[in-house]
């Protein structure tokens, strides 16, 4: 991992970060990517031997604009960013499954985790670049991909927002049972990642932790090009 991106995540406040999943479902991170690091990445989307899959989003109503997810092996700035963000997050993930009463299952390493996923034959990478143009947007989703899956995901901003496109917020759906869903609409500036559920998460009531559901998506960009990093930390089938 480049020295000062194993610095960036060793150095966050992993407390104060776990404090606000267990609180909002969701944490912002400081800048995690400079940005010649943010434009390294955005420079690979014209790599076509980098990606193992392209996405017309608009052919599968998933939305309006293009993502691809990376081959392997990973670009090393994304390998090492998965690899550096994952064994905190493996604590919280392990944290919420006692809480809904079930054993921890979540190891230790990325490497232990995605034997997991190999070992229910999903062996395809999941990392990805998105792009949306002016119009486009991504309808409300979970990037789930098989039997095994991890409960948190990362976005990382890879342009500036209000000089590069305006509108594309990142929005974040809850629905609570017995309840109205519950709506988070978040910005990021470029470099900076956003820590969010991939499926549900536990949220304490009168009787306890209840398990509610969250799904994920953009706005629409109102202008310019948007460009973002998608974390998964399993793979799919």
């Amino acid at each position: 991992m480049p020295e000062s991106l194993l610095l960036n995540v060793e150095n966050m406040n992993w407390n104060s970060i776990q404090q606000m999943l267990d609180e909002n479902g969701y944490a912002k991170l400081p800048s995690l990517l400079k940005k010649n690091e943010c434009q390294e990445l955005i420079n690979t989307y014209e790599e076509e031997s980098l990606f193992r899959t392209t996405i017309d989003m608009s052919r599968y109503r998933f939305g309006v604009g293009e993502y691809k997810y990376y081959s392997a092996p990973l670009p090393s700035l994304l390998k090492r960013l998965r690899e550096g963000l994952y064994p905190e997050l493996a604590i919280t993930a392990n944290r919420w499954l006692k809480q809904l009463g079930l054993d921890a299952s979540y190891p230790a390493t990325l490497e232990e985790f995605l034997e997991q996923c190999h070992q229910e034959e999903q062996n395809r990478p999941t990392p990805l670049i998105l792009k949306y143009d002016a119009g486009g947007y991504n309808c409300l989703h979970q990037d789930l991909y098989g039997k095994v899956f991890f409960p948190f995901q990362v976005v990382v901003a890879l342009n500036q927002r209000e000089v590069d496109y305006t509108g594309g917020e990142f929005l974040l759906v809850e629905q609570r049972p017995r309840a109205q869903s519950r709506g988070h609409v978040i910005t990021l500036n470029q470099g900076e990642g956003l820590i969010f559920p991939t499926n549900h998460r536990p949220v304490l009531g009168t009787r306890g932790y209840y398990r509610t559901t969250l799904r994920h998506g953009v706005s629409t960009v109102t202008t310019g090009t948007r460009y973002s990093l998608g974390i998964i930390f399993h793979d799919s089938k």
